[in-house]
């Protein structure tokens, strides 16, 4: 399970200062932004990678996180708009013909 602290990573950088350069660094699945010229000590984390098993068609939990969501929120507009939900069925017709083809 992810923790609250991680997935708001997830879905916001931490807060930075505008028009300040940054050099951002990767340890593991953690990502750093420290402003440039400063002690590398003062590095903040900013982001997370998360890998998930290969037999995911993800390729990281940000994604499937953003995708759940923009889903949700596309399907709760369907439920008042017509066209929407036209087109949605039609996405799942197509999807489960694609499955018996192949």
């Amino acid at each position: 399970m992810i923790s609250k602290e991680k997935l708001w990573g997830i879905r916001k950088m931490g807060t930075l200062k505008p028009g300040a350069r940054y050099i951002y660094e990767r340890d593991g699945d953690t990502v750093y932004a420290r402003e440039f010229g400063a002690d590398p000590r003062t590095r903040r984390v900013i982001g997370y990678n998360y890998t998930v098993p290969d037999d995911s068609a993800y390729t990281n939990i940000a994604e499937k996180y953003f995708l759940e969501v923009e889903w949700a929120t596309i399907l709760a507009e369907a439920k008042s708009n017509p066209v929407l939900q036209e087109a949605i069925e039609r996405v799942k017709i197509i999807y489960h013909l694609s499955k018996k083809d192949a």
